[in-house]
């Protein structure tokens, strides 16, 4: 009879510390939900993960999380979204080790963001008892499938979760995305992809703007990166004073890349007289059709014979008309 009253007890006692979550936020009882700080405690990563409302004043955001939080059209349909269906994906979260009843986001921020911009006071939550690396490592798994992110915040994300893993010195596998993976989603970045992206954290907060912006490519971000902010600054400072119509190449990074590692340093003047330099990509090129040719050519005559002979045909042009030129000096002259 004892042991059938204990049993009990734990059932009414769990019973109490969980909250039903309905799709509308608003449609929760008041019941306070209180965890306390022993539980977020490394001994507690054993229990398992909790469904529960919380308030949206115990929830901040993941301190230096990498992910940026914009209204933009996709904020607005979310928020949009929210208004009607309520928040369908709970937010991830972690209580907070040293204050009773606060909780840390893991992945939601956007999410945290609309519900307050609709003025919602409780949204619904999944509470996993795990310490700060750990969630550092859920974080980035959690977000690495989505399509919109940028350079900079892939850039971070995976430099935070490469040194989490270090610190839980289990870093084997940076590409890894357990969390929410399906088998149709898109491959995630190659080992070798993730090293570059964490290069650009390298990078001073203008040139990294500018990759994600798309007017940098990756391939010469990650040159710049192994320069000194020096040498970035004077890279910056050429794009700026070209009204932002100069941007370096892979081919003239690495030049100045080259310059620096033999002579110690570049100066600004030698920056832009390389960055100046007119690139493969901008020479204009002109297309003729083949069939406007053909009229003028033998039938057999091949693409590259046809390039000749115009070529022969307009250097004959170019010498005849030196010689004209010179006759009608010799005639001036007299």
């Amino acid at each position: 009879m004892k042991q059938e009253t204990k049993e009990a007890a734990k059932k009414a006692a769990k019973k109490k510390d969980s909250v039903v979550i309905d799709k509308k936020d608003d449609a929760v009882t008041d019941t306070e939900i209180k965890v306390s700080a022993a539980e977020a405690k490394p001994e507690a990563a054993a229990l398992k993960a909790k469904s529960l409302i919380i308030k949206l004043e115990d929830l901040e955001p993941f301190k230096e999380h990498p992910y940026k939080v914009i209204e933009n059209d996709s904020m607005t349909e979310l928020i949009d979204s929210i208004r009607v269906h309520g928040i369908l994906n709970p937010l991830l979260v972690r209580p907070l080790e040293d204050e009773d009843g606060r909780y840390e986001i893991i992945s939601g921020h956007r999410r945290f963001f609309a519900a307050q911009k609709l003025g919602l006071k409780k949204v619904p939550c999944t509470v996993h008892y795990i310490d700060r690396d750990a969630a550092t490592v859920m974080m980035v798994d959690s977000n690495c499938q989505r399509t919109e992110l940028l350079p900079s915040e892939k850039a971070f994300a995976y430099k935070m979760k490469m040194e989490a893993q270090n610190r839980q010195g289990q870093r084997t596998d940076l590409t890894s995305c357990p969390v929410g993976t399906k088998s149709e989603e898109p491959a995630e970045d190659s080992k070798r992809q993730v090293y570059r992206y964490i290069r650009l954290t390298y990078l001073v907060s203008e040139l990294l703007q500018f990759v994600d912006e798309g007017k940098i490519g990756m391939r010469p971000a990650v040159e710049m990166s192994y320069l000194d902010e020096e040498t970035q600054r004077c890279i910056v400072d050429r794009i700026d004073d070209s009204g932002k119509t100069v941007f370096p190449s892979h081919a003239q990074t690495r030049r100045i890349r080259e310059i620096v590692a033999k002579d110690g340093s570049i100066s600004y003047e030698d920056v832009a007289a390389i960055l100046d330099e007119q690139k493969p990509n901008q020479v204009e090129k002109v297309s003729i059709r083949r069939e406007d040719l053909t009229k003028y050519f033998p039938p057999s005559y091949t693409p590259e014979q046809i390039i000749k002979s115009i070529l022969g045909i307009l250097e004959k042009q170019k010498q005849q008309e030196l010689q004209r030129k010179e006759r009608q000096r010799d005639l001036d002259a007299r």
